[in-house]
Parts: C-alpha cells; structure tokens; sequence
C-alpha cells in the first residue's frame, strides 16, 4: 500500500478518518464546493472525477475463492453488461483469472492480501478511472441478481432529491442458512423514504457506493484489515453531511463466519468466527471508540456488548487460556492504536 515509511508517518499525523484532525493541522480543500453541509462541514476532495461518468462498476472482493465460487463469479461476469473489477486479495488461481479477463473483467491485485479496506479503495479508484459514477460492490459469495442492481441504482437516484446527500444504498440484510444476518441500526432524526431506511451503517457486500461522495469522504480504513470497515466509513459519512440507506425491498443473503454462538442466558447471538477475525473485530470496536465521528450512543452500546461477546466466543471455545489472551492482547491493541495486519492471519 516506497515512500512506505513517509507515507504511514503522514498518516498517524493526519488521519483521513478524522475530521477535526485534519481541521486542526490546517488541510485545506484544493476546491471550493457550491452549498453548506447540513453539519456545517464541507466534504474534502479526494479524487479527480470523470464530467460524464457512466453508470455502474461492479467490484468483487475475492480470497481464495473454492471452485464453485469461482464457477459463480464468471457466470456473473458472462450475464453482467456492467463493467466488472474484480480484486484479488490472494489466491485467485492464475486460470480462473485469465478467464474472467477474457469474459471482459478486469481482476487487480497487490500480490498478498492488503486487507477488505484496501481492496474495496483499489475497486473505487478503478471504477472512478473506468468513468462510473457508482460502484458496487460485493463478496465472492454474495448472490446479487442484475436486476437487484438496477433497484438500487433506482433507490440511489430516489435519494438525490433528499437532505444529506446518499453517500450509499445497499439491500435489506438476510441469513444465509445457518448463519446471522448483520443488523443495520436506524439512524436517528431522519425518516424513511418509502422502502428507503436511513441506517447507522451497512456491510459493504451488496452497497451501492456514490463515487461523488466517496471522493469526499475519503477511503475506507485499509489500517482496519478486516473488521469495522464499513461501519467507520459510514459514521464518517453521517459525520460530513452524507447519508446511507437501506433499500427494504431487496434483500441479500449473508454468509459471515461458519455458524452462530448463542446464549440464551446472556440473550445474544453472534457468527463464529476464526480467532484472528474475532481479534480484529474486538481490536477495531475499541479503536473506533476515540474517532469523534463514532457516536456516543454506539461508543456506550458497544462497551456493553463487547464483554459479553467476548466471554461467549471464550465460552465457546472451551475456556481455552490461548484465546482469552489472543481476545485481550486485541483489546489492548485497540486500545493502544496498534492496527494493521491482524495477528494470526493465516
């Protein structure tokens, strides 16, 4: 992601996600912009846009997709017209990327895996050189018909008449069998829109990003690896005067983790997930907490929750000594402001 070593020193100094942070080391916006935020802050330019984009880019993320997956995402590429990027965070075999190409996608790659942020920004920088005006984007696993694109294309141009702006728009959340569907919690202090519900935050799979807005809300998180990406890129939207919508009406399967842990004593439910991904989810949540664009509301939500979710993955696991030092070493991490690679990434 050599000028390596300037190029992270500039970040801990001013970092993208933060607004004030920036404000308060005097970053100026190389251009104007034409009307006030509701918040009062200005989006900040990050990137130069076509004058006359197209309409959609399709972006897939995929890691060492297994051949059914593999088999999926060129039937998609054959039945797509939308132009397809596809990027490969590590093994993707050679073949099956010579056949997307040859089906008209185009596949990047970094040579390794940088991470779910930093290959979601290359797909967004793709798309925007490519002239589109959104992307969306998806896992290798996610089933998202055409058809289901086009209604949130639909959606996204409902929402250009609405305050704040749409920064995204993705479908309405289901279970995969045998796996839990993420919850998007309703943004306060905004109403619905029909279908369209103004949530707190969306997975990326299946979101419909407006490139216009991403160029001014900047990139996602690639420090976050994995976890949390979404949910901090969408605060920070709210927090500049954009918002992100869930289209009730379309829906998407999600397969996160391999199963649910319950606890009908604690009354919650979460995936299962490796030990590595439940690190980083815990290290990010916690780091989240100091960024002034993470609500309160969800700081205090969170430090609730996270206990509880910890002690039922220990629980599940068998007390093991191992993971409860793996889970408060992330802790202390977040803590810390240690990101990046999460340890015991395979």
């Amino acid at each position: 992601m050599s000028a390596a070593p300037a190029a992270m020193s500039l970040r801990r100094r001013l970092d993208p996600s933060d607004p004030a942070a920036l404000r308060r080391h005097g970053h100026r916006r190389s251009t104007p912009t034409p009307r006030r935020l509701p918040c009062g802050r200005q989006p900040r330019p990050e990137t130069t846009l076509p004058s006359a984009p197209s309409p959609v880019a399709i972006g897939v993320t995929v890691f060492r997709p297994d051949a059914a997956q593999v088999a999926a995402l060129l039937a998609r590429v054959e039945a797509e017209t939308r132009p397809t990027i596809v990027f490969d965070n590590g093994g993707l075999p050679a073949s099956a990327a010579a056949d997307l190409v040859e089906r008209g996608a185009r596949v990047l790659s970094a040579g390794g895996n940088i991470g779910i942020g930093g290959a979601l920004d290359a797909i967004a920088r793709a798309a925007i050189k490519a002239g589109a005006a959104q992307v969306l984007l998806l896992d290798q696993d996610a089933a998202f018909a055409p058809e289901q694109v086009t209604e949130l294309e639909a959606a996204l141009a409902r929402l250009r008449t609405v305050s704040p702006p749409p920064a995204v728009v993705g479908p309405r959340p289901e279970a995969a069998p045998g796996r839990k569907a993420p919850a998007y919690p309703r943004r306060p202090g905004f109403s619905e829109d029909g279908s369209l519900v103004p949530v707190e935050f969306l997975a990326t799979s299946g979101s419909l990003v407006d490139l216009a807005a991403y160029a001014r809300i900047g990139p996602f998180r690639s420090d976050f690896f994995i976890d949390g990406v979404d949910l901090e890129w969408c605060f920070r939207a709210w927090s500049l005067g954009y918002g992100c919508w869930m289209e009730t009406a379309t829906a998407l399967p999600h397969r996160v983790g391999a199963g649910v842990i319950r606890s009908r004593l604690l009354g919650i439910e979460m995936p299962r997930q490796p030990l590595f991904r439940m690190g980083a989810y815990l290290r990010n949540s916690v780091y989240a907490w100091r960024l002034p664009h993470v609500p309160r509301r969800w700081r205090v939500r969170q430090a609730a929750y996270l206990p509880l979710q910890a002690l039922l993955y220990w629980a599940d696991s068998g007390y093991r000594p191992g993971v409860l030092a793996h889970l408060s070493g992330a802790v202390l991490d977040g803590l810390r402001g240690r990101l990046g690679r999460p340890k015991g990434l395979p």
